[in-house]
C-alpha cells in the first residue's frame, strides 16, 4: 500500500515566512557583531525561524 503526499499552499507560504524571519535574525546577528547579547539573540531567532520552516514545511505537506 503506497503512501502519497498532498502539497498545500499552507507549508509554502509558512516555510517562507518562517525562513524570511530567519534570515532577518541572521542580519540582527550580522549587523549586532560588537554587541554580543543582541547578536546572541539575532542568533537564537534565526535558529528558532528556521526550525520552524523546516517544521511547517513538513506538518502541512
Amino acid at each position: 500500500m503506497a503512501d502519497t503526499a498532498s502539497w498545500t499552499d499552507k507549508s509554502l507560504g509558512l516555510g517562507l515566512l518562517f525562513g524570511l524571519l530567519g534570515v532577518a535574525g541572521a542580519v540582527v546577528m550580522y549587523v549586532a557583531a560588537a554587541d554580543q547579547l543582541t547578536a546572541g539573540w539575532g542568533f537564537a531567532l534565526a535558529m528558532l525561524f528556521g526550525g520552524l520552516s523546516v517544521a511547517a514545511i513538513h506538518a502541512f505537506s
